[in-house]
């Protein structure tokens, strides 16, 4: 909010004779395509407040949009023009700086988000390149064990296709005016994505798209004897209801289920489509309470298929867990169990690889830029296959390996084509990492570290630079460092506690991106001996000559 006022005051100040000036000019009239929407968006924001959908004749842009703005709005030309004056500072600033760095043997890398907000300008412009009645999100992982839903829509990459992915080539030809490489978030969605029923409240519930679904005669072929009605509707034991709702267990037993021959309890037939159950759960005068509502939500995927609208069926994610697992017979769970091995682990490795070819080859050879790919995660065989051929800088961190059955990687082993990192923005902080699992602290003491006895409980400032210094020494083509793990190098300089060392927690919506520096840029440029440190870590590991 300071700063907003601050530009406010300056444009009051400067921006007629900066806008007028023939550098914002020529700005102005070579970015149009993007900056005229931009800018309408944001004034039409500030009046309408609320979601783009209800701003009625704005609710998507046109060719006619300024002038409607222009002719109902007094002062709409004057705020066009006060976000024009921004985003013109804004990008002198970032040019200049880019500029300095290049004359300084510095490269800067960006980043590219694998989403955009449903209620954002993207989707305002161009609602037909989205999938919205759709999130993206992550299944299981070592992040969260319910999955994650980011909340935003997914690509149509069907009508993407039809222009050459210009959507994407536009936005990384305007990133390379600044930046020298950059990083592609979640970079599996581009090979497919975990789509999730937008009102959907767990991760669980979605599934791969593009995916290739079993049809009947191939489940039957599988020896899997399918009954639709127990195996793509969600059953629960009535134990389990009273377990979830305490005391609301009856009310929600005799509302929302309806008992089965076998004593198990399944979802009424009136509130399978999960729009009509959002729909009654958070109507005036429901009686639950937002988390169980949230309980209400999740306990709709617990389905062993998804059926589609052409009916074939897919495997639902850690099916196993479900009440309708325990139901199947023997036989029948060994051949769900086989279908589901097939589906998660090999059926679409020749799918996903042409579908990431496709998508991320146009993608690389609009800019010169070099591309960093985040590859974290359930990692089908077929990324580094396009990575590698794509020369694309696959990501890797220590604690996450990516060979089966290995607790922690060497960074002696990386490949060239790599980034190699202690952690990321998600993750813990190294000090962080060292205190959650001490059993698996104990074994990366012994056996990566090489140290007798027991570990500290605390990571040591010459624990932490042994870890820093074999990430420099790794045949990865870049390093990278979280500021907090190279400060927990010196324990004069690090926070007290590593909890307040954190960036980002992607289980907990109310941990997002909280950290701030507790040290000054001044204060850093005189810790002399801290900065020699890593200046004889760049140079000893050949990252940099020594002049």
């Amino acid at each position: 909010m300071l700063k907003i006022n601050y530009l406010r005051e300056l444009f009051v100040q400067q921006g007629n004779e900066v806008c007028n000036s023939k550098e914002c000019v020529a700005f102005a009239r070579e970015q149009q395509q993007w900056l005229q929407p931009y800018t309408l968006f944001r004034f039409l924001s500030s009046r309408l407040r609320s979601n783009i959908s209800e701003w009625g004749d704005y609710s998507s842009y046109d060719a006619t949009t300024k002038s409607r703005v222009l002719d109902e709005y007094s002062d709409a030309e004057s705020e066009l023009q006060f976000y024009t004056f921004v985003q013109y500072i804004l990008y002198s600033q970032l040019s200049e700086a880019h500029n300095y760095a290049k004359s300084k043997c510095v490269a800067l890398k960006g980043d590219i988000p694998i989403g955009v907000a449903p209620d954002g300008v993207d989707v305002w412009c161009d609602r037909e390149q989205f999938n919205l009645s759709v999130s993206a999100g992550a299944p299981p992982d070592a992040f969260s064990a319910d999955g994650q839903n980011w909340g935003f829509p997914t690509y149509n990459w069907e009508q993407m296709a039809c222009d050459g992915y210009s959507w994407w080539r536009r936005r990384l030809q305007y990133m390379s005016r600044f930046f020298d490489a950059y990083r592609i978030d979640h970079i599996l969605g581009f090979f497919r994505i975990w789509q999730i029923p937008r009102l959907a409240k767990s991760g669980l519930s979605g599934l791969f798209s593009p995916s290739k679904p079993y049809t009947c005669d191939e489940l039957a072929a599988a020896g899997f004897v399918l009954d639709e009605d127990k195996h793509t509707r969600p059953f629960v034991t009535r134990e389990k209801l009273s377990e979830i709702f305490l005391e609301q267990a009856d009310y929600v037993a005799e509302h929302f289920f309806k008992e089965a021959d076998d004593g198990f309890y399944t979802l009424k037939d009136r509130y399978l489509p999960l729009q009509a159950l959002h729909d009654e759960l958070y109507s005036a005068d429901s009686p639950l309470s937002y988390t169980l509502k949230e309980q209400m939500l999740r306990i709709s995927g617990e389905v062993l298929f998804f059926k589609n609208t052409e009916g074939c069926f897919t495997p639902r994610i850690e099916a196993s867990h479900t009440t309708a697992h325990t139901m199947l017979s023997v036989s029948n769970r060994a051949a769900y169990n086989r279908l589901y091995e097939e589906y998660f682990y090999h059926r679409h490795t020749k799918f996903w690889y042409e579908e990431g070819m496709r998508k991320l080859m146009p993608l690389l050879l609009s800019t010169d830029m070099t591309a960093c790919g985040e590859d974290l995660g359930m990692i089908p065989e077929c990324v580094p296959w396009v990575m590698h051929n794509l020369q694309i800088l696959s990501l890797e961190i220590q604690r996450m390996p990516k060979l089966y059955g290995m607790q922690f990687a060497h960074p002696c082993n990386y490949p060239y084509l790599s980034v190699a990192t202690p952690s990321t923005h998600d993750m813990s902080t190294l000090r962080g990492w060292w205190r959650e699992n001490p059993a698996s602290t104990q074994r990366f003491y012994n056996e990566i570290l090489q140290m007798n006895g027991k570990a500290p409980e605390e990571m040591s400032g010459e624990i932490a630079t042994a870890i820093v210094r074999s990430h420099f020494e790794s045949p990865s083509m870049l390093a990278l460092f979280a500021w907090q793990d190279l400060l927990a190098m010196d324990e004069r300089l690090r926070r007290k506690n590593p909890d307040d060392e954190r960036i980002n927690n992607p289980a907990n919506r109310n941990h997002v991106w909280c950290y701030r520096m507790h040290l000054t840029v001044e204060q850093m440029m005189r810790e002399n001996t801290f900065n020699d440190t890593i200046l004889s870590m760049v140079v000893s590991s050949g990252r940099l000559m020594d002049k």
